[in-house]
C-alpha cells in the first residue's frame, strides 16, 4: 500500500532531496517553479470522505452565461467544493462536493439553486468507488 511506501515524515521535501541526491532547497525551488508554471496546482493529502463520516457527490449545473461569474464565485467560495470545471454541454458547470452530512450537502445545493435562480443541478452521489493508483517513480 502507498502508506507503507511513503510514511508521514516531518520533513518530506528532505526525503525527496535525499532520494534525488540534491539539496532540500533545490527541491523546494523546483516545486515552486512547477506551481508557478501551472504544471502542478497542489500538493497535499487526499482523504476518503466516507472514512471520515462525510458525504460526497459529483454535481452538474445548467447555468446561463449571464449568471456564470456569480455562480462560479459562489461555488469557488464554498468550503464543500473541492474543484469545478466548465463543460461544453447543457449542464455546463460540474463540481464535486464533500460535506459533513447529506443535509448540509442538500442545503448547499438548494442555496445555489434558489439564491442564483438556477433551474437544474444534478446531484450524482457515488454508487461505486473506483480508485486509480498513480505512482510516479523518480
Amino acid at each position: 500500500m502507498l502508506q507503507n511506501e511513503f510514511p508521514l515524515v516531518p520533513c518530506p521535501f528532505q526525503v525527496v532531496a535525499d532520494r534525488l541526491g540534491i539539496g532540500e532547497k533545490d527541491v523546494l525551488s523546483r516545486v515552486k517553479k512547477l506551481k508557478d508554471d501551472g504544471v502542478i496546482r497542489r500538493i497535499g493529502a487526499i482523504f476518503d470522505p466516507r472514512m471520515l463520516g462525510y458525504v460526497s457527490a459529483l454535481c452538474a449545473a445548467r447555468v446561463a452565461e449571464k449568471k456564470m461569474a456569480l455562480f462560479t464565485a459562489a461555488v469557488n467560495a464554498s468550503p464543500y467544493v473541492t474543484h469545478n470545471y466548465r463543460r461544453n454541454h447543457d449542464y455546463n458547470v460540474w463540481f464535486t462536493i464533500i460535506a459533513p452530512s447529506t443535509a448540509a450537502m442538500e442545503d448547499f445545493i438548494a442555496e445555489l439553486k434558489n439564491g442564483m435562480g438556477i433551474e437544474a443541478i444534478l446531484n450524482m452521489r457515488a454508487v461505486r468507488t473506483f480508485k486509480i493508483d498513480a505512482r510516479f517513480h523518480v
